[in-house]
């Protein structure tokens, strides 16, 4: 392997680590037990809400109905 093959070979490795950060950056983590969507509605429940209460299972309007009862 010549360097023009090793420095080929480090710029793939360079875009390939860059592109897997930006995926995981764009992508919403999800930690054990969280949910990403509302268990009743099936809509997205925004990052702010499953930031602010950990485990949040319901969007704020399927929570404001079932609150009502």
């Amino acid at each position: 392997m010549d360097i023009s093959d090793r420095a080929t070979a480090l710029e793939t490795l360079e875009r390939e680590r860059l592109l897997a950060n930006a995926r995981s950056a764009s992508t919403p983590a999800c930690t054990a037990g969280e949910t990403l969507d509302c268990t009743d509605c099936g809509d997205e429940i925004p990052l702010a809400r499953r930031k602010a209460i950990p485990g949040v299972r319901f969007c704020t309007f399927c929570q404001s109905e079932s609150e009502r009862g």
